[in-house]
């Protein structure tokens, strides 16, 4: 599990840079958007999405059922019973 947490440390890092940079390129066409906050952050989106292809999972959606869920919950720091875990 550390190599997870090294990974999540270099997404992070990645994001604090980008996010900001992300959101003043980002168009405006004048009308009003949300920005909901999320319940996981944009480097746990990416972690997961790099182990996914690092498993070699065919499909995203079994991926989650079968090995985040079980596996990997308590990598995660939000709320468990909100999180569809």
């Amino acid at each position: 599990m550390e190599n997870l947490t090294k990974l999540y440390c270099l997404m992070d890092d990645f994001c604090k840079d980008f996010e900001p940079k992300m959101h003043e390129i980002l168009l405006n066409n004048g009308s009003k958007h949300r920005r909901r906050s999320t319940q996981l952050s944009l480097a746990e989106m990416m972690r997961l999405v790099v182990l996914f292809h690092q498993l070699r999972f065919r499909q995203f959606k079994v991926y989650y059922l079968y090995h985040v869920r079980l596996y990997l919950r308590h990598e995660f720091r939000t709320n468990k019973k909100t999180l569809y875990f």
